[in-house]
C-alpha cells in the first residue's frame, strides 16, 4: 500500500504562480511513475503530468510551458506558473506501482480571472 499526502493549492489570481506537494508513504519501493490529474467541475479526470523513477516526464499539451513536476525522492511536486481560470480543477497526486494506481484525496486550485 501506499498513501499520498497532498499540500499546496488555493486561490490565485490569473497569471499568477502556485506550488503543489505530494509526499508518499509505505511501500514507496514499488512506485514506478508519480504524477499529477485534475478533475474540473462537470468534467472527466485528467492527465496533468507524470514523472518516472528516471526522471522523464510527460505533461497534458495544455500545461506545457505552463507546468513543471519535478520530485526529490517521496515527494512529487507540480510548480504552477501563468495560471489561467481554465486551470480551476481539484488536483489529484497520482503514483502507478506495477499493479496498481494510487489517489490522493485531491487538493483544489481556483484561478480568478
Amino acid at each position: 500500500q501506499v498513501q499520498l499526502v497532498e499540500s499546496g493549492g488555493g486561490l490565485m489570481q490569473a497569471g499568477g504562480s502556485l506550488r503543489l506537494s505530494c509526499a508518499a508513504s509505505g511501500s514507496i519501493w514499488s512506485i514506478l511513475t508519480m504524477g499529477w490529474y485534475r478533475q474540473a467541475p462537470g468534467k472527466q479526470r485528467e492527465l496533468v503530468a507524470y514523472i518516472t523513477n528516471g526522471g522523464s516526464t510527460n505533461y497534458a499539451d495544455s500545461v506545457k510551458g505552463r507546468f513543471t513536476i519535478s520530485k526529490d525522492k517521496n515527494t512529487v511536486y507540480l510548480q504552477m506558473n501563468s495560471l489561467q481560470p481554465e486551470d480551476t480543477a481539484v488536483y489529484y497526486c497520482n503514483t502507478r506501482s506495477a499493479t496498481r494506481m494510487y489517489w490522493g484525496k485531491g487538493a483544489q486550485v481556483t484561478v480568478s480571472s
